[in-house]
């Protein structure tokens, strides 16, 4: 746990891409297997389900600590995060820590300690935790409380994982990104197979590393001839892999989750897809009229059980993008246009509701512009540019994919809550809580967490602190001052919402210090972009 410890504080305390990657070789190169697999199984976003609410640690504190209740509600309100307000308290109530947990190793932790809460009554839980307190530096009693909770976060992504996993390993970063996809178990033994180049692939449901495109931030006809790329639509609905090998089918989405039994329709169209086949793609509500709305989709998603109502309401279907695989044979070293024609038969011998997007003819870059300002009336967010001769990437390879999204709709709105962050954020409050005016009274409009630099956050951060109104747990309502721009991808009605309306993908395009909150837009005029 220590070493751990120690790595996360090195991941969390810089911003250099290198170091991150220097700090996990060194760390791979140094723990026992067992160790290096629960570091990959949290590193790269995986959580365990929480084992303990952060209410409940919070009540242990009390009773352990002996400090008056005010104390703790006032310093979570203030920290804004469970895990390190406990370690926080903790580590001033106690006594100097015994060292006695200090030389268990990580995996010692996870799987002979940390699992076994889940079988043990609530007392026993009490007792095994508040010990593990006592016994453990401040740093470790955070990183000890984050895993209880489930909140384990750290600042790196899964593909500085895999450089880093990549130069202990001495293998190509595609080999370690592919053995990364899909369901496997953290064990010494799997970390091992993971490093080691002569293994074989023997998981047949495991999906390949998504190709992503970047977003297009120069003049399309920068990129040379038009002839040279394959346009699409861009579709707003969930980018997955279907997959067929071995007589059975399975669905996979991009954040690798495994979801075919939440599609039947799609699990028993992939039956009549030839063995070894796999296709890139989107998840889409659709009927015979073409797309439905994200809106319509989002009744799917999360359902482990689908009445026959939310079945007609939302049916679905899979648009191809790609083909990776045909009759067990990797594709994805040929060129796009190869590739291409595959998928084209493969669709046509199989049906509906597997469909291939549509190929957009421009012979200009001018023409391509015109068509697509149709993006809004088609429910798409803009085009995907692709080259011909490129074949499938693994992650965001930056030349050959290009998003060429339509302008985000944008409002004014003024800032009503705020909360604090989590990781290196935690002590800040980074997470708000916009609103827009209807009959003279603020309505809640959408929150956002993106947007602002550092220097802007901590000036927020400031002025929030000193103009809190109430609070509500971590949650603190501020004076109706500030104005900020908010652009998002699109807009749907939703009963759900006190406005009435839902913004897809929120965020914070520029604090308008130039406007008073008055200025700020009428529910209306939001309502107005609907019809967009």
């Amino acid at each position: 746990m220590r070493r751990f410890s120690q790595l996360y504080a090195d991941l969390d305390s810089t911003t250099k891409t290198n170091a991150k990657v220097q700090a996990m070789v060194e760390y791979f190169q140094d723990v026992p297997a067992a160790d290096a697999a629960w570091a990959v199984f949290f590193l790269t976003g995986q959580r365990l389900k929480r084992l303990i609410s952060g209410r409940v640690l919070r009540e242990w504190a009390l009773r352990t600590t002996g400090y008056p209740e005010w104390l703790v509600t006032d310093a979570h309100a203030a920290v804004g995060d469970s895990a390190e307000t406990v370690s926080l308290l903790v580590d001033q109530g106690l006594v100097e820590p015994s060292g006695e947990a200090g030389d268990r190793t990580l995996s010692v932790w996870m799987e002979v300690y940390i699992l076994k809460l889940r079988d043990l009554p609530a007392e026993a839980q009490e007792t095994m935790v508040t010990t593990w307190w006592s016994e453990l530096p401040r740093a470790e009693i955070f990183l000890l409380n984050k895993l209880l909770t489930g909140g384990f976060r750290v600042g790196v992504s899964k593909l500085l994982v895999v450089r880093a996993l990549a130069e202990v390993a001495e293998l190509p970063r595609p080999v370690i990104s592919h053995r990364l996809m899909g369901q496997w178990q953290p064990n010494g033994d799997w970390y091992q197979k993971l490093l080691d180049p002569k293994t074989e692939d023997d998981d047949r449901s495991r999906p390949y590393p998504f190709f992503l495109a970047s977003p297009l931030e120069q003049e399309a006809n920068a990129l040379g001839p038009v002839s040279e790329w394959l346009a699409e639509w861009k579709w707003d609905g969930i980018r997955g892999q279907l997959i067929r090998r071995g007589g059975e089918s399975y669905l996979w989405t991009r954040g690798e989750e495994l979801v075919t039994d939440r599609y039947p329709e799609i699990a028993l169209m992939a039956e009549r897809l030839s063995d070894g086949t796999v296709l890139d793609g989107e998840i889409l509500a659709w009927d015979d009229a073409g797309v439905m709305p994200f809106a319509v989709l989002q009744k799917r998603i999360g359902r482990d059980k689908l009445s026959a109502k939310i079945l007609k309401e939302a049916p679905v279907g899979f648009l191809a993008y790609d083909l990776l695989e045909e009759q067990g044979e990797d594709l994805r070293m040929r060129s796009l246009d190869d590739r291409r024609k595959s998928l084209e038969m493969v669709v046509d011998a199989v049906g509906q509701p597997l469909m291939a997007s549509h190929v957009i003819q421009a012979k200009t870059w001018e023409s391509l512009a015109e068509i697509r300002t149709d993006s809004r009336a088609k429910r798409v967010e803009g085009l995907m540019l692709k080259r011909r001769n490129s074949p499938y990437g693994t992650g965001r390879q930056r030349g050959d994919w290009w998003k060429w999204k339509i302008d985000p709709l944008s409002l004014d709105a003024v800032l009503i809550y705020a909360q604090a962050g989590s990781g290196r954020r935690a002590n800040l409050f980074t997470d708000y809580t916009f609103a827009v005016w209807r009959d003279g009274e603020l309505v809640p409009i959408a929150k956002a967490y993106s947007g602002l630099d550092d220097g802007e956050i901590r000036e927020l951060d400031r002025w929030i602190r000193r103009n809190t109104i109430e609070r509500f747990g971590p949650v603190r309502s501020v004076m109706p001052h500030h104005v900020f721009e908010l652009a998002f991808e699109g807009i749907n009605e939703s009963p759900r919402h006190k406005s009435g309306v839902a913004l897809r993908f929120p965020r914070i395009a520029r604090w308008r210090h130039d406007k008073e909150p008055q200025d700020a837009d009428q529910l209306e005029q939001v309502k107005a972009l609907l019809t967009l």
